[in-house]
Parts: structure tokens; sequence; C-alpha cells
């Protein structure tokens, strides 16, 4: 019996509570009918749930915005990267910094990742200075950073392919797609990113690249045009994607562009734009036809529509977009009025509001198997949520006004080409307002120096290519190639 049956003689409230709670669930769970870890993976998805999210945790140590927040794969460690250009790993459920290195990048640290299957010693990193990094972490605590490559501008994303320790992408802003091989630190030119419009330079920028989990051959990616693109791996070298995504209505504004690209489980692609909303597509809603920018045979026209997502604002800097749930059930985004916003991915009504940042979150990271999230913004903390709340979570009070003010916003610029140039311009001016830590106050000096279980890193130089930025005076330094 499910739980739906079950509750089916009741009355038409108290089953939905009880359908919204899983009360049955519990029960099952209770006599020994249903496994624990399928009772977790169906609980997680359920919304009384998602409406109970609370902040229980800030975890603080970066000097700057943090850009990225990673669970490793078993999920009991997160990494974090900042316009500060160090990493550190977390103990994320005991509040406590385990290691920190400097980078090796030369300006803000924009991702970073932990290899599967490396026991947490591999990590991929890229940033503004273009740079794709790998550090080795050694038993004894040395951390050795090297780079693999170096786009000729920032690269924002990087791609890991599903159970694989050696095997990732990166895309950057001079609109190429890199593999790389950790086996031989090899790597190769897959894809160049044609630019329709050619007024604007003949590739596109990239911001965001990710692979489909369930079949690993193909890849999407979004960059400074309307369509998000999907490459077949297996035929290198050809620079024509398979498939083009877009909402019809935004062909032919080349000022529009896209900030984010996720895929879920089912294989929908997610999409988020500059100052225009974030869209679902199924996988036969591609476009059928690029060439002509005006025309609306451009798109396919068969009476089915993207799910639209609503209420948010994104212009100021490249936001992510995520899913959450075990099954995708919800689709998430940050916001330049420092929300949260979580949304039913069927239907797109907004389940939840939660304040993530004082001014814009950026960063969204579901738990690789439970219902904890960790989040980042414009704040130099990584804010941990979890179903804690002992009653569902109010939508603020003024929360009407703020979706009201997003769209407010939103269509006063509407003809302002928010570039990537310009966000980049944004984020240089961000970075510059940092300052030394050697003027910060005792009580930060203090906090960093009684951290513990902090590695111990060996500090040394052995490379005229690339530099390691020494202004942050910090002691924590590591092996840079």
């Amino acid at each position: 019996m499910d739980c739906e049956g079950a509750s089916s003689s009741r009355s038409s409230t108290p089953a939905l509570e009880l359908y919204k709670c899983r009360h049955f669930e519990l029960y099952k769970r209770e006599i020994g009918s249903l496994r624990p870890s399928l009772y977790a993976h169906r609980i997680g998805g359920c919304e009384d749930m998602v409406q109970r999210l609370k902040e229980f945790r800030r975890l603080s140590g970066h000097r700057g915005c943090v850009n990225t927040v990673h669970f490793n794969p078993s999920g009991d460690r997160l990494v974090s990267g900042s316009d500060d250009k160090q990493i550190i790993f977390w103990d994320w459920m005991a509040g406590r910094k385990k290691l920190i290195y400097h980078s090796g990048h030369e300006q803000n640290v924009f991702q970073a990742r932990i290899m599967p299957f490396s026991d947490d010693r591999s990590v991929v990193s890229c940033a503004a200075d273009g740079q794709v990094r790998h550090a080795l972490i050694s038993e004894d605590g040395r951390v050795e950073t090297k780079k693999l490559a170096k786009h000729r501008g920032p690269a924002h994303k990087l791609a890991v392919e599903p159970g694989s320790p050696r095997t990732f992408f990166s895309c950057g802003e001079d609109g190429i797609v890199l593999h790389f091989d950790l086996r031989d630190n090899r790597r190769t030119k897959l894809v160049s990113c044609q630019n329709r419009f050619k007024s604007r330079g003949p590739l596109v920028r990239l911001n965001s690249i990710v692979i489909n989990p369930r079949n690993p051959n193909y890849l999407a990616v979004g960059g400074d045009d309307v369509y998000a693109r999907v490459y077949d791996l297996r035929k290198i070298g050809d620079d024509t994607p398979v498939s083009l995504y877009t909402p019809k209505h935004l062909i032919g504004f080349p000022h529009i562009h896209i900030t984010c690209v996720a895929y879920s489980h089912q294989e929908e692609l997610l999409v988020s734009y500059s100052d225009e909303h974030i869209y679902l597509f199924q996988r036969d809603m591609e476009v059928q036809d690029q060439t002509r920018p005006d025309d609306d045979s451009a798109a396919a026209d068969d009476g089915r529509s993207p799910q639209v997502y609503r209420g948010h604002r994104n212009a100021q800097t490249v936001k992510g977009v995520n899913f959450y749930g075990p099954n995708s059930e919800y689709v998430m985004s940050g916001s330049d009025c420092g929300h949260i916003f979580i949304w039913k991915k069927r239907g797109g009504a907004l389940v939840t509001m939660l304040k993530g940042d004082r001014r814009v979150v950026n960063c969204l990271e579901p738990h690789p198997h439970t219902a904890f999230l960790a989040t980042s913004g414009m704040d130099k903390t990584i804010k941990l949520w979890a179903p804690t709340s002992v009653d569902r979570e109010p939508f603020p009070p003024n929360a009407d006004k703020i979706m009201e003010r997003n769209k407010r916003s939103r269509e006063d610029l509407s003809n302002v080409p928010f570039t990537p140039e310009i966000i980049m311009r944004v984020l240089h001016l961000q970075s510059a307002r940092f300052v030394d830590p050697e003027a910060q106050n005792q009580d930060d000096a203090q906090e960093h120096n009684e951290e513990e279980g902090y590695y111990n890193l060996i500090s040394t130089e052995n490379s005229d290519e690339d530099s390691s930025d020494d202004s942050l005076g910090s002691p924590r330094e590591c092996i840079i190639s």
C-alpha cells in the first residue's frame, strides 16, 4: 500500500498533510517494511522538508567573496574557493577548517572541485586569471599545485566526468572547451563555440559547462548569447552542437546571455539567463535552426514551452542555478536581493524564500545524499541549511514587494546590455576592495592562527612561468609550479 492509497479514505485536508509530511513512509520504516536508505531518498523530496530549511551554521575563514562551494562524493567534506585565492577544506558538520592552501591562481578562484575516488587528495580549480590548476595533497599534508592550462580570458566553470578520478573539462571566455586527463597531464581542445552574432566576436564567451549525468558523452555549455549548446564528446573537432535550446521569445536578443546551465537526473536542461528568467527544457524542445534569428520558424513550435521560474533577479553577478532533492524535484537559484529561491520543478510554484546573503547569493550546492544545502555569495561566509525548523519557515513578510522590486528592476534595465565585460568589471572592483590580512584586526588574526586540524604546508617556489601571490602573507603556503 502506498501513501496515497493509505490516505484515500480520509478527508482531503488531513490526506494532504499526511502526504506532505510522509508520515506513512515513517511508519513503514519503523515497522521494517521500508529500508532506511529508501526512506531517506523519499523523504528528501518532500515539500514539507524543503519548507523547513533553516540556516544552522556559518563557516568563516575566507577574506573575500566565496565563489564556489562543493561537497566531496561522500558528503563529509566541503571545499570552497574565494576572491582571496585560497581554497579551504571544511569539516562542515563540526564547523572546522581541515586544510587551507593557496590555490596558485593570480586572481579570484571561480570554481574548485574534488575529484571522485581520490581520497579527497586531488582538487582541480579555475579562476579569473584563466588558469586551470591541479592540486595534489599528500598524506603528510604537503600540497603541490601546478598549472594544467590557461584560457585566454577568465575560466568560470569545470565539469568532472561522473565517477572518474582523472577526467574533467573546463570552459572559458575565450569560447574554448578543454578536456583534461590527469594520468598524463594531457589537455585536448574539444570545441570552439561559434558565435551567431559576429559583431560580438567569432566565439561565444562561455560561463558554464555541465555533463549529462545519465549519458556522459554529452555536455552542455552556456555563455554570452541565448543558446544553450549540447555537444557530443565522441565527435572531437566538430564545433557543431548536436542540440540548441532557448526560449522562442529570446531569439534575436544579442544582449541577453546565459550565466549557468545544469542537468537534472532525468536529463532535463536548466538554463539561467542574465536579467531574465530560468527555463527548464525537455530533451525534445531543441531549436531546429539557428541561421535566422528573426525567423519564427527557428524554434520548434509544437505547442510546448519550457517551464519558467520567476521571482528572482540575476543581473549583478554570474549566478549559478541547481536542482534540489534526490530526484531533482526542485529548482533553486540565488538572487540579487540576497534571497534563495526554491521552486517546484513541475509547475514552477515558489516553495520557499530564504535570506542567504546581505547582498547577493551566487552559489547553491545540494548535499549528494541528504537534505543539507550549502550556499555562498558576496559575504565572506558559507551558509549551511538543513530541515531543522520545528515549523514550516514562512515567506518573508515583504516577499511580494521583493519579487515586485526584482521584476521592476529587470524591466527598467531591460535595454541595458549587461555584457560579460561589465560583469567582470564589477568582479574586479569588488576584489580591489580587499585589505591585506596584516592590517585586519587582531581578532581575525587570532581566529586564523588558532584553528585546529590544518595540514602543514611546505613553502616552495619553483616556476618562473606561474607566480604565486604572496600579498596575502599567509604562512600556509604550498608547492606551486
